[in-house]
């Protein structure tokens, strides 16, 4: 029976090894992310627990000797039982899971990464359409006690019909902004808000997490040429006399093809970098479109955004001239200024805060 507890107490070690490395929950996990640390266990777990070896046979148990060389004695029933433990099997089961985890940043910043390309002119517009409602929200009221003031000129005879119909146009202008400003942020609301970090710190972090699986990829390529195992267990020789029937080994090997690996994993390293950012159909270069889009309307945003200021700015500076003035021809005058400084305040404020929002989109890394 000797064997037989041998036998339970070395199943028991592999079974404790192979457990031991046995991770969490990740039901909140993504998809993707489940699907390859389930993967890199099923991968790992082979390579983490040890060997749990058995063999029943007939072998020679005399002495050596005889003619030729021929063994002596008569065959002799021999049970073997014990277990093969491989080190490097361990740091290659870490390294598998470890690789895992990089796949799945990897998938994680790719999501964002494509989330943000499928906005493409879309970005920052909900935080601009937002302020230009609110000026328009603080402008149409006084829009709208303009224009009863002026009907009520016109029935008394002291303002024409024409300027009714030109103050009416304004504010009907002002009034299809705002219709227009609403149904666009309904619109925004249902689609995915966008990444609440920069462009770049996303694009970064997608690059690093590709190149760290290429690194977990190339580790493992390395740990394959090295063999540490250990090797032990029960040795009985039925019907002879021994005193431990015991045995146990180190067995050290490694693999001189190694020593050309270091500079073809350094190929291979630098060689994925560059196809992803050659590949015509990649997220980086829908990425780097998207970024030129985006940095020629930002420009082009900042120039209009410097001539609206100005216009504003003359408006403002005529109304103050006006508002001393009783008559009534510079009152209509300055109602019309009034409706017209509403809509550069709207436009204004949509660009102001449409081109802050993409300065922070774009961040400062080019791709």
């Amino acid at each position: 029976m000797r064997w037989a507890v041998a036998w339970i107490v070395l199943a028991g070690l592999g079974a404790g090894v192979a457990g031991a490395e046995e991770p969490e929950g990740e039901a909140r996990d993504p998809g993707y992310c489940a699907f390859v640390r389930g993967v890199g266990e099923a991968e790992s777990t082979m390579l983490l627990a040890p060997d749990v070896f058995a063999s029943v046979g007939l072998v020679n148990a005399g002495e050596a000797g005889g003619v030729g060389g021929v063994p002596l004695g008569s065959p002799t029933p021999r049970i073997t039982a014990g277990v093969n433990y491989d080190f490097v099997g361990l740091y290659r089961g870490l390294s598998i899971r470890r690789r895992a985890e990089a796949e799945c940043e990897r998938y994680r910043a790719l999501s964002a990464l494509q989330a943000a390309a499928k906005r493409g002119a879309d970005v920052g517009a909900e935080a601009a359409l937002a302020a230009r409602a609110q000026v328009l929200e603080a402008a149409l009221p006084e829009s709208e006690q303009l224009l009863a003031s002026l009907r009520e000129d016109v029935k008394e005879g002291r303002a024409t019909v024409e300027e009714l119909n030109a103050l009416q146009l304004r504010l009907d202008g002002l009034r299809s902004l705002a219709y227009e400003t609403a149904k666009e942020r309904e619109r925004l609301a249902a689609l995915p808000r966008p990444a609440e970090r920069p462009l770049s710190s996303w694009l970064k972090d997608f690059r690093a997490a590709d190149d760290r699986v290429e690194a977990e990829a190339a580790s493992l390529r390395s740990a394959s040429a090295w063999k540490v195992q250990v090797r032990g267990g029960y040795d009985e020789l039925i019907n002879v006399q021994q005193d431990v029937p015991l045995f146990g080994a180190l067995t050290v090997s490694y693999n001189l093809g190694s020593l050309w690996q270091p500079s073809a994993n350094a190929r291979a390293r630098e060689g994925r970098r560059r196809a992803l950012e050659e590949d015509v159909e990649g997220v980086s270069q829908d990425v780097a479109r998207l970024l030129r889009e985006l940095r020629s309307g930002h420009l082009a945003e900042e120039a209009r955004l410097r001539e609206v200021s100005v216009l504003v700015s003359d408006l403002e500076g005529q109304l103050r001239e006006f508002q001393a003035m009783e008559t009534a021809k510079v009152r209509r005058y300055r109602d019309y200024l009034m409706l017209e400084l509403a809509r550069l305040r709207a436009e204004q404020a949509w660009l102001k805060t449409h081109v802050a929002e993409l300065s922070r989109f774009l961040g400062e890394e080019r791709p």
